[in-house]
Order: structure tokens, then sequence, then C-alpha cells
């Protein structure tokens, strides 16, 4: 795709700073979106010097909804704008039962009403151009709900399914979207949430930098879902076709006959 203006959320650290990192080395210019007023003025213009690319910072808490809409005029008004990253987000402390309540709306706001916002208006945005493309951190927690915090898993599996079936959308209107699905990442949301990263195997622990060319590199290869640690594609490929040997048994006239509805006992 042609290069243009990145626009990336949750950009003054961990994965979003890597792929704010990542993309002004490929050439896109950037507007970096995020709520540290001085860490977005320091990386903007440091990947500008290093890379010269325009970069714009755009200091926005994305969880208040005048900067929600702030972010959204964006979106609309620059022209230049050619990718949408969706980074920003947070993570859980603790299980979903014994998690403050509050927390639990603001986790669900952000990572999910927020990034459907932003997201939607993108897709309507690029389809009408006829190019663009749309990038989803999701996690591979999506595919594996009974592991994590209900709360967090089904937020990241709301991520995955709206980028599967707006994928269908926009292949049509010339529109890339992808979903990505790390694993454990080596980032700053485990002192936010809390907990020990060394509690964590490191074996099950990817570096964000190798995390987001391994995304890139999915993205590169036209893939739809990128899980970067999963080596055996076929595994994914398998699953897919499972999802597709359910669906024509899935809305039917008649209840299934093992439950035995209507009938005596």
């Amino acid at each position: 795709m042609a290069k243009g203006t990145a626009l990336i959320t949750g950009a003054s650290s961990g994965i979003g700073a890597v792929y704010a990192e990542k993309l002004a080395g490929r050439g896109f210019d950037l507007v970096i979106v995020a709520r540290d007023v001085e860490r977005l003025a320091i990386l903007s213009k440091r990947l500008a010097q290093e890379h010269g690319v325009s970069v714009a910072a755009l200091p926005a808490d994305l969880s208040r909804s005048a900067d929600l809409a702030k972010v959204t005029a964006k979106l609309q008004g620059d022209d230049s704008l050619r990718m949408l990253v969706n980074c920003a987000g947070i993570g859980p402390k603790g299980p979903a039962l014994t998690a403050e309540p509050e927390r639990l709306s603001d986790m669900v706001y952000l990572n999910v009403d927020v990034l459907h916002t932003l997201t939607t208006v993108a897709a309507r945005i690029f389809a009408d151009r006829g190019e663009g493309a749309i990038i989803n951190i999701a996690s591979v927690v999506a595919l594996m709900p009974e592991h994590f915090n209900a709360t967090y898993v089904a937020s990241k599996a709301f991520v995955l399914a709206l980028t599967e079936a707006l994928e269908v959308e926009l292949k049509p209107k010339g529109v890339r979207i992808q979903a990505v699905l790390p694993g454990f990442t080596r980032t700053e949301i485990f002192d936010r949430a809390g907990i020990d990263i060394n509690a964590i195997p490191q074996d099950m622990m990817m570096d964000a930098a190798e995390m987001v060319d391994a995304a890139l590199a999915g993205f590169d290869q036209g893939e739809i879902v990128t899980i970067p640690s999963l080596a055996d594609v076929t595994l994914w490929q398998k699953y897919v076709e499972a999802r597709g040997t359910l669906a024509p048994h899935l809305s039917l006239k008649h209840a299934a006959g093992r439950y035995a509805i209507g009938q005596r006992p």
C-alpha cells in the first residue's frame, strides 16, 4: 500500500511505541496518540530526527469522551491518513470476581467501546477512499478464555470477532484489516497491573520489538489474524476449518434430537 500517515493509539510506551518506531522506519508519517504528553513529545522529536518523517503528537486520554472525539475528528479530517493502529488498552488486576467493578467497566470502555469507535470510523473513511489499513491489537487469550480474567478475555474476543467480521466488508473496498494476537509481551502493562513479570516463565515472554516485527511480517503476508508465537500455521487453519464445519449446524428449524424436545419421558 502507498505510504501516508499512520495514526497509532497507546503510542507513548510498549507495543504502541514500537509500532511508531517500526512504521516510521518504513517511511510512514505518524500521528501518535497517548495520555503522557512528555513521552509523546520526546518520542515524536526522536522519530522525526532519526527517520526523516513527520511526527505529530496528539495528547489524548481516550477514556474521556471529549478526547476520543478529538481523535475521531483527526481521522475524519486528515486526508493523508492511510493506517490506524489500535494499541490503547488496559489489562486486569486479578480475577474478575475480585476486581473493582469500576476497573472492569473502564477496561470494557477502552478495550471495546473506544476501539470499536475508532475502527468503524476509520473503516468508513478508508472504504470511501478505496485504500487504507487497520491493525487491531487483540490477545491470544481470546482463544483460551478459561485461562484469564473474564472481562479482559471478553474484550479481546470482541476485538478478534470485530476484525474478522469487518474484513468481509472491507476486502471488496480495497481496505486491509488485521487482528494481532500476542501472548505475554514484555511491556509496562505488568507493572500497571501489579504483576511480577519475573513470575512468568521467560520462555513464554516475547520482547515487544520482536512481537511487532512478526505482526508486521504477518501483515505483509496478507494475514487477517496474526499470532506471532504460532510456528505451525496449520493449527490456526484447522481451527478456522472447524468453525466452518460447525456453521451449517448452528441455526436450524428444530432443536437437536439429543434434547428430546416434544418427546414423552
